[in-house]
């Protein structure tokens, strides 16, 4: 099921004068899914933008090497 078709599954009630959306978990982690994944389209659409100002160079559009991304993530752990 896609995000769109999850948020249209949503039924409504009720309670103590307070209208309230009621989802399928199955249908809630379908949006969650489905924001995420625009989310991480729009930090790739964000990051080939910021490519393209930059003239296509990757060091000045602040685009590190595979290699230094590991360190940093290994001094994370650490």
């Amino acid at each position: 099921m896609s995000g769109l078709e999850a948020l249209q599954s949503v039924q409504f009630v009720t309670v103590n004068g307070k209208r309230m959306a009621v989802v399928d978990g199955e249908d809630w982690e379908a949006m969650i899914e489905w924001l995420e994944t625009i989310e991480d389209i729009d930090a790739a659409r964000q990051a080939f933008a910021t490519l393209r100002a930059a003239g296509g160079d990757r060091h000045e559009a602040g685009w590190i090497k595979w290699e230094e991304a590991e360190e940093q993530l290994a001094a994370m752990v650490l």
